[in-house]
Order: C-alpha cells, then sequence, then structure tokens
C-alpha cells in the first residue's frame, strides 16, 4: 500500500498526460459549436456540445498561477495606476508591494503587511483583501512559492524557517507596520510577534489582526479538526506526502501535492461544486454569459494549487492541529519557547465568521485569552454573522464591514502609539535640567 502510494504523483501526471488528445478533441468541439458561422452554433444541440465540452476542458486542465491583476485603485474618487514589485525575496517566498506613486502623500499612510496563507492555494486567492485596502494603505503580501518549482538542492522550508521569513520581512519594511494573518499564518505571525518583542526588536510590528485562524483548534473543532485529531500525525505522514516527479524543477523533493488538498476541500462541500457546474452548463447553455464568467473567474482561482514541503506540512499538523503546542505554551521555535505573555506593545485584533466550517468560532478569538499582557485598549475582536471562512476576508461584507473596523483599528493603535511618544517627549524635557 505505501509502495503504490509513493507513486500516486507519478500516477497523477500521467493520467494528466494521457487526457491530453481528448482534451484537444474538446477544444476543437468548443470552437466549432462556438463558431457564429455554424448553423449548428444556434441550436440547443450545438449549444449543448459546446457547453459540455468547455466544463470538460475546465475539469481536466492544469491551472497555473493566477496574476492579481489590480491595476488601478481609487482614492477619493480619482483613479491611481497600480504597479507590483518584488521588494523581498528568498527561495520559497517574495515580498510583493502594490505602488501607488501618484496618490497623495502615501508615505504617511499605514505599511499593511497581509501574511497570505500557504495551504495549498496561491497568494492571488487574497486578491480581495489586497483591493480593499489599496486606497488607505501601503500594501505588501507574502507571494509563496509552489514548492514542486524548488529544487532539492535549495534544501528545506518548514514553521522555523516560515516564522524567520515574518521576522525577516518586518525587518525590512521597519518599524511600526500593520499585520493581517490569514486563516493558517496566524500561528506563525503571532509567533514571529511575540519572539520579536521577547528580544526588544524595535521592528516588531505596530498591530497583528488574525482571521480565521486556527490559534486553538481544540475550540468548536471542525470536520479538519476531528479528522487531525483522529488520524494523527503518521497517518498525514504515510497517506499524503508524495515525491514530485520529473521533469518538474522540484524532482525528488517530497512535497504535500496541492492536487490533494484540492480534493480535500472539494470533498468537503462535494454537492456545492457539482451543482455549480451544472448551474454553468446551464448558463452557457441558455446564453447567460455574465453568470458564466463568474464561475468562471471563482474557479479559476479555486483551482489553482501549489505543493507544500513536506516539513513544513507536517510541524504545522503535528503543532496545530494534534498537539496544540501554542495554546499550552509549549510551541518551539529552534529550540526557544513562544511566550505570548511577550507580546505588550502590538495591538491585536480577531476575525472570525459565525459560518467558519475551517476554522471554528472562537478558534481565532483564543488569541486574545493567550496574549495577557497587550493591553486592553489595543485588543478587538469581531465576529462577522452571516459569512463563512472565505467571507472572512473576501466578498461584500469583509469589504463593508469587516475591512474598515480593521482599517479603524490600525488608525486607533497609530494613534495611541502618537500620544505615547508625546507623554515620552513631555518626560524627557522634565528630566532636563
Amino acid at each position: 500500500m505505501l509502495r503504490a502510494n509513493a507513486y500516486q504523483y507519478h500516477f497523477y501526471e500521467m493520467a494528466h498526460a494521457a487526457l491530453a488528445p481528448a482534451r484537444a478533441i474538446s477544444d476543437a468541439a468548443h470552437f466549432v459549436f462556438r463558431n457564429p458561422f455554424n448553423p449548428l452554433s444556434a441550436t440547443p444541440f450545438g449549444k449543448n456540445v459546446a457547453a459540455g465540452a468547455e466544463l470538460f476542458e475546465r475539469m481536466t486542465r492544469r491551472y497555473g498561477k493566477p496574476v492579481f491583476g489590480l491595476n488601478t485603485t481609487h482614492v477619493d474618487g480619482v483613479e491611481h495606476d497600480v504597479f507590483e514589485e518584488i521588494v523581498w525575496m528568498k527561495p520559497f517566498c517574495g515580498l510583493l508591494h502594490f505602488v501607488r506613486p501618484t496618490v497623495p502623500d502615501h508615505e504617511s499612510q499605514p505599511i499593511l503587511l497581509i501574511v497570505a496563507p500557504m495551504s495549498g492555494h496561491y497568494a492571488t486567492l487574497l486578491r480581495g483583501t489586497v483591493e480593499a485596502f489599496l486606497p488607505t494603505h501601503r500594501v505588501y503580501i507574502t507571494d509563496w512559492a509552489d514548492a514542486r518549482m524548488i529544487p532539492l538542492a535549495v534544501g528545506r522550508f518548514d514553521l522555523d524557517d516560515y516564522i524567520d521569513y515574518i521576522k525577516e520581512m518586518l525587518e525590512a519594511l521597519g518599524p511600526g507596520a500593520h499585520t493581517l494573518g490569514v486563516c493558517q499564518p496566524s500561528v506563525p505571525l503571532i509567533a514571529a510577534v511575540a519572539l520579536m518583542e521577547a528580544e526588544g526588536n524595535p521592528c516588531a510590528p505596530a498591530s497583528m489582526t488574525l482571521m480565521g485562524g486556527p490559534i486553538d483548534t481544540r475550540r468548536s473543532p471542525t470536520a479538519v479538526n476531528q479528522l487531525a485529531e483522529k488520524r494523527g500525525v503518521e497517518w498525514f505522514r504515510s497517506n499524503c506526502l508524495q515525491t514530485v516527479p520529473f521533469p518538474h524543477p522540484g524532482f525528488g523533493r517530497r512535497v504535500y501535492p496541492g492536487y490533494l488538498q484540492l480534493s480535500g476541500f472539494m470533498a468537503m462541500n462535494l454537492d456545492r461544486h457539482v451543482n455549480a457546474h451544472v448551474s454553468m452548463f446551464n448558463h452557457l447553455v441558455s446564453g447567460d454569459g455574465d453568470s458564466a464568467e463568474k464561475h468562471r473567474e471563482f474557479y479559476d482561482e479555486y483551482m489553482a494549487v501549489m505543493d507544500l514541503t513536506a516539513e513544513y506540512y507536517m510541524q504545522t499538523i503535528e503543532t496545530v492541529f494534534v498537539r496544540h503546542l501554542l495554546p499550552k505554551g509549549e510551541m518551539l521555535h529552534r529550540g526557544q519557547k513562544i511566550d505570548l505573555g511577550a507580546i505588550r506593545n502590538c495591538g491585536l485584533m480577531t476575525v472570525e465568521g459565525e459560518k467558519d466550517d475551517i476554522s471554528g468560532v472562537g478558534q481565532t478569538q483564543a488569541a486574545q485569552d493567550l496574549c495577557v499582557n497587550i493591553p486592553d485598549a489595543l485588543k478587538v475582536h469581531y465576529m462577522q454573522l452571516g459569512v463563512g471562512h472565505y467571507g472572512v476576508f473576501n466578498g461584500s461584507k469583509f469589504r463593508s464591514q469587516i475591512a474598515p473596523r480593521i482599517g479603524d483599528f490600525h488608525a486607533a493603535v497609530d494613534a495611541r502609539a502618537w500620544r505615547s511618544i508625546e507623554v515620552e517627549s513631555v518626560r524627557e524635557l522634565e528630566l532636563q535640567p
């Protein structure tokens, strides 16, 4: 069984290659029966063939890394250009900055580091999150790399490296930055902040916002949490890890493949995905192009997945989901205990969704109880009614309800920091002879 499992990734690649002729035929059929010069394209038969061909091609293709595509933003009703630049780079991650050179006084706006999840999807999954903050913040986001594309000679990457990357990025951005961790990065982000504050690092962030994150998965455990508890670490090691096949650059690297992650996500809500594809078929047949395009946009993003290094995946499973080391006060980073009590100056905001089936209600809020030395004036918790996991960081309620509250939280933290500076300046003057 384990021997067959070891070659599962190879079989997956072979199956994908074997479908290439069928996809070519499907493309040809789609082209023929969508062509307005073909009289059959206007018939029910032609529309059904074209719709079926498109769905087959989309369900069997490999989706590449999406682009953010955020070329403009609006500030006070005025449109401004947006450019992307990489300002920090390491083998497993780049720090992407969204530059808006024509925005007035943009240098005075707060810096926001968005730590994107490294959990199978690309950072572009947070496109809506980035877009919401572009008018008011200098936005940076972690652009994690696909482990399948990183040669084995580059070395390993685990949860300790993840924490180190966050610390280094914050040092590159300088003092006073605000941070936002969506889902999985909540744990490494809060750990990095604790380590930086314990060290007295001046680049420790001004605030951290944790959204739908698994700080303590013992609270309101979801199906994902219960599976991890039931199976244990060794089950995941035996059943989820694969070796990257040739000819990918990461040939020979042990990974948790993105296609397995995607299969798990889809299996959790299989009926919803089946119904979505049936609806798209009907939209294509009826000529409802707008609804079909919304389906394409969502699944172009949802189906684009990346591989995770085996050591990172296993360390996360064990630390966060099986042994719950962070809330127990037993989590280590390179032998050093992570003490959340060391966080005294960084503001903390936690955000949860009422219907979140990935990170249950209370799992993120647990950070409020664990960070005992953060002043109450720097703590905020917000529960958004009527949204699931995705709605915590994307969608209409995120834009209208959650993002403005996060912006207000940043402003309150910065105002308190300025008041503290003014108080210290007065004290210095009083001490002078």
